[in-house]
């Protein structure tokens, strides 16, 4: 007889004995249902157009409809059905969309920080305050959704977000709190927030939060208490791990998880739905509970988490992932996971637009759809040759970190390499480590010493997390800057489609599978030399670290001398590797806020450093207290920079010219007078003069312009990342033909100023920047001043 290709059972075939034999077609696989991805997809994209360009988006919505209807008119019903869900859709999420942005720009509150205008509000703490270090020291952020604001002599009853900018008063306030406030109110960013309060004074709790809101903070109190007495890195991640409390989790270690592409162990994200809900359905069916009544559990478990991990929109978003990965386990998992899926990315942009702008949900949906749609093909291929379940743990990480990719470059600039080898050696110990930590948090309620009992297997655990990632993060290229333009982006997403496309016809093949993996091993383990860089000559870069300075002047063959650290470890330690820095002489440090101090770990990572060098003012006290810190741990003490005494550096001669000797050495504690305070180097090498000007203020330059009349140099460090604030005669009586401003990109406070950068320009003097050009060098080559940036 004869099969149909894809026909599944048995079948009778009589051979040329006349016998009469059995053979078994097996189906093949159906490709997944991605009509609800379509309409998800759609959904995201209304919601992206109308947080774009408004209401314009529902009529390009109706003009692209009738022209996909005249397209497809002809081949169907189904294909006319769907194209009519997929305009319905795009209208009804680009109406809400349009309407909710309209509601918070429209809103009292938005017109009433227009005008900065003092108000009294009355709202609900809705998100954990968290401490974050201000331009003049620590800030507390607290989110409030207002329900009534009095201002210019008006009450309005009304509901919007806004976000609170506070002291310490406010630090230890409940979440779900009740508060009355005074503050004056400023314009904020983004569609998401209604308006900034500027708080005055302290907050009065009107209300308490609900008891279910206590009975969380009871569980996060008593997981922290779980593992108070383990080591720092332990006691700091396993709250990190299970709730997302993420409060101590030392930086450096911080960026260690994001080089090897861990960072999602240390948010809310939906693995911690699954891990925790997929085991109170095992304890659920190993108490005999069967039918409905499991659904009534995981209905539970999917509350109680949401409620432990608090209902930020984030959190939201990890609990959705976490559902649709719930899904995917049963039978039919593919087809049952895409259309929970598309259904999930659908409700969540309907109910919170704003949601379609946010990376992270980018990054969730992304992770889910590779985890979906790729992984089940590269496991067929890898089980040719490997065992199933090796493949199967080979292939989801793969997929998901593929599917990522282009985001997570967008965002960091970099393609981590290490990736998927590190989320596979962390994933045996991330279950038991989440299970065994809200093991301890619940236990300890009752039973302290139970607690710390399963808190100290969950630190064991996560011990096995901090080798891997600080492990991972030391290889030679465990990531590789790529850029976060459109250009850059728009090739790694083609790039990665082709890999995608490639991936199972690689893999299936165990000498090109095979072949596959010593390649990437072979490019992690073995640092790829950078075209041109650094370039021949080199006598200054100004490192790319973001909203910070991080210089580095040539001292010889790898060795540098480090001008401040810039406020992220992993990009100065990336822009010192780039540059083959194994040694530093010396680290100068010109004042103690964050965007200056915060790297020096990175410098001191893995090099010899021979002195470390502050200025005279101990002010913030959070920066002293940083620098002391890590300078200690590196056994050296911090010193201050001896004023005008000149010296020599390997290949760099250097004088300090600011601040002068009997400046003063304590500040009023909040960091407002560091700026003025920054350490101001002249520096020569190889017959080039540079100015090194920290955040010195406009009184700093002027006392500079009569201290050091003629002074005249070849390169300058514009003060303060261009800030608007400057002594602009003095900067052009300088005379420099090259001019770096360190800043980054899209940052809060206007840097750097264009009545800064003009008149530079206008007096001949090449202006380069860090936000714009990446890492910039001085070169010296044959007595010319050339630039090269990367």
């Amino acid at each position: 007889m004869t099969m149909r290709a894809g026909q599944a059972g048995q079948a009778e075939q009589t051979g040329q004995t006349g016998q009469t034999v059995e053979r078994v077609a097996l189906p093949r696989a159906r490709p997944p249902d991605l009509r609800m991805l379509l309409l998800g997809g759609a959904a995201w994209g209304a919601a992206l157009a109308a947080r774009a360009i408004g209401w314009w988006a529902l009529l390009g919505t109706v003009a692209v409809g009738v022209l996909v209807w005249l397209c497809v008119r002809r081949r169907g019903p189904g294909a006319l059905r769907t194209t009519a869900a997929v305009v319905l859709v795009t209208l009804a999420v680009g109406a809400v969309a349009a309407a909710r942005h309209e509601q918070v720009a429209r809103s009292p509150v938005a017109r009433l920080a227009a005008e900065g205008a003092a108000v009294r509000v009355v709202g609900t703490v809705s998100a954990d305050p968290r401490r974050t270090e201000g331009r003049f020291g620590d800030v507390v952020l607290v989110r409030l959704d207002v329900r009534e604001v009095t201002g210019r002599g008006t009450t309005y009853a009304l509901r919007a977000p806004v976000l609170v900018l506070a002291d310490d008063d406010w630090a230890d306030l409940p979440l779900g709190a009740t508060v009355d406030a005074s503050g004056r109110l400023s314009p904020a960013e983004g569609d998401d927030l209604a308006a900034v309060l500027g708080a005055r004074g302290p907050p009065v709790v009107v209300a308490g939060p609900d008891v279910w809101w206590d009975a969380a903070a009871a569980v996060r109190a008593s997981i922290r208490d779980s593992v108070a007495h383990r080591p720092d890195a332990q006691r700091a991640l396993v709250p990190a791990l299970v709730d997302g409390d993420d409060a101590e989790v030392d930086d450096a270690l911080a960026d260690d998880f994001r080089t090897t592409g861990l960072t999602h162990l240390l948010a809310v994200s939906g693995t911690n739905l699954t891990l925790v809900v997929g085991f109170l359905l095992v304890l659920a069916r190993w108490a005999g509970l069967r039918g409905r009544l499991l659904y009534v559990v995981g209905a539970g478990g999917i509350v109680g988490f949401v409620l432990l991990a608090r209902t930020e929109p984030s959190v939201l978003r990890a609990a959705v992932m976490g559902t649709v990965a719930l899904f995917a386990m049963g039978t039919e998992g593919r087809e049952r996971g895409s259309r929970a899926l598309g259904v999930a990315v659908l409700a969540l942009v309907l109910m919170q637009p704003g949601l379609a702008a946010s990376p992270g949900f980018a990054l969730s949906v992304l992770a889910t759809a590779g985890i979906l749609l790729l992984a089940p093909g590269w496991r067929d291929a890898l089980a040719r040759w490997l065992p199933r379940w090796a493949a199967e743990a080979v292939a989801v990480p793969a997929a998901a970190q593929l599917a990522c990719t282009p985001v997570v470059a967008a965002l960091s600039g970099q393609v981590s390499l290490v990736a998927v080898a590190a989320n596979l050696a962390a994933a045996p110990v991330v279950g038991p480590a989440t299970v065994l930590g809200l093991g301890g948090g619940l236990t300890g309620l009752v039973w302290p010493w139970g607690g710390r009992l399963l808190g100290t297997l969950a630190g064991w655990c996560v011990a096995w997390l901090v080798v891997v990632a600080t492990r991972g993060a030391t290889l030679p290229a465990a990531a590789i800057d790529w850029g976060t333009g459109a250009s850059a982006v728009i090739v790694l997403t083609l790039l990665v489609a082709g890999v995608a496309l490639a991936g199972p016809w690689l893999l299936r093949r165990r000498s090109t599978g095979l072949a596959c993996c010593a390649l990437l091993v072979t490019t992690v383990l073995v640092r790829l030399p950078t075209p041109g860089w650094p370039p021949e000559g080199w006598v200054l870069v100004a490192c790319d670290v973001g909203q910070g300075d991080a210089l580095v002047l040539n001292a010889g063959p790898g060795a540098g001398v480090v001008v401040d650290a810039g406020p992220d470890p992993g990009a100065v330690d990336g822009c010192l590797d780039r540059l083959g820095v194994e040694s530093v002489p010396l680290v100068v440090l010109t004042h103690f806020h964050a965007d200056h101090v915060d790297g020096l770990s990175g410098v001191l990572d893995g090099r010899s450093v021979g002195a470390v060098e502050t200025t005279r003012l101990l002010d913030p006290p959070a920066g002293v207290r940083e620098v002391e810190t890590v300078a200690g741990d590196a056994g050296l003490a911090a010193g201050p920079a001896p004023y005008a005494a000149t010296r020599r550096v390997g290949e760099v001669t250097f004088q300090v010219l600011w601040p002068p000797a009997d400046s003063p050495t304590t500040g009023p504690g909040d960091g407002s007078t560091a700026n003025e305070a920054s350490v101001v180097l002249l520096v020569e090498v190889r017959g080039l003069r540079l100015l090194l000007s920290g955040d010195v203020e406009p009184e700093g330059q002027a006392a500079l312009a009569q201290a050091l009349p003629g002074l005249r140099v070849d390169v300058l460090k514009v003060p303060h990342h261009g800030s608007r604030y400057q002594d602009e005669d003095w900067l052009l009586s300088l005379g420099a033909r090259v001019a770096v401003v360190s800043v980054g990109a899209d940052n809060d406070y206007g840097h750097p100023a264009t009545e800064t950068l003009a008149p530079l320009e206008a007096a001949g003097t090449e202006v380069l920047r860090t936000d714009l050009d990446g890492d910039i060098a001085v070169v010296e080559r044959g007595g010319d001043l050339l630039t090269q940036t990367h």
